[in-house]
């Protein structure tokens, strides 16, 4: 079923229809890779404009086999946003992490979003907003007490989705260039 600016769940995929735009959540799958290399490299790109004394334009975060060895890690799921044709619009590269790593905190688990990406060619059509609540829902089904992620200084619109999102600061990693 295809609702309208709403969520109905189904077992391990979400569909969601936004502005007549209708999607299937779903673990990615070897089929995906091509598409989010694609979706990666878009990524690249507005890092290496952002910082281009980390980032090497024109490259990508992983390789296709490395991505074919993460799809098969269940600590590390891979989440895409497919429209009606199947065709990946976006992906929510996740990791679970468990606390502790030292011994002054709590113990509890998080899912962290190492990467998340929507195809220049659809934001807006809230497609970004469906992956995060997707994750937010798997982080609650695997008994997390959080959902994290990082975001490089000068990445504007994605401080403000990750607000929208209702994010909030935990920490600040600060850096001094020698």
């Amino acid at each position: 079923m295809n609702l309208r600016a709403g969520w109905h769940s189904v077992p391990r995929r979400q569909t969601v229809e936004w502005s007549c735009v209708v999607m299937k959540i779903r673990k990615a799958e070897e089929k995906d890779i091509p598409r989010i290399m694609e979706l990666l490299g878009q990524v690249l790109q507005i890092h290496a404009e952002i910082r281009p004394d980390v980032f090497i334009p024109g490259t990508t975060k992983y390789t296709d086999s490395e991505l074919k060895e993460l799809l098969e890690q269940e600590d590390k799921p891979i989440f895409v946003a497919a429209g009606e044709d199947d065709v990946c619009m976006g992906y929510a590269f996740c990791q679970l992490k468990e606390q502790p790593f030292s011994t002054n905190m709590v113990p509890f688990k998080a899912l962290f979003i190492d990467d998340l990406c929507v195809d220049k060619q659809t934001r807006g059509q809230h497609i970004g907003e469906s992956l995060f609540e997707y994750v937010k829902q798997q982080a609650k089904k695997l008994g997390c007490y959080e959902v994290t992620l990082n975001v490089w200084a000068g990445n504007t619109s994605a401080e403000s989705f990750y607000e929208k999102m209702g994010m909030k600061t935990k920490e600040r990693q600060m850096e001094y260039i020698l």
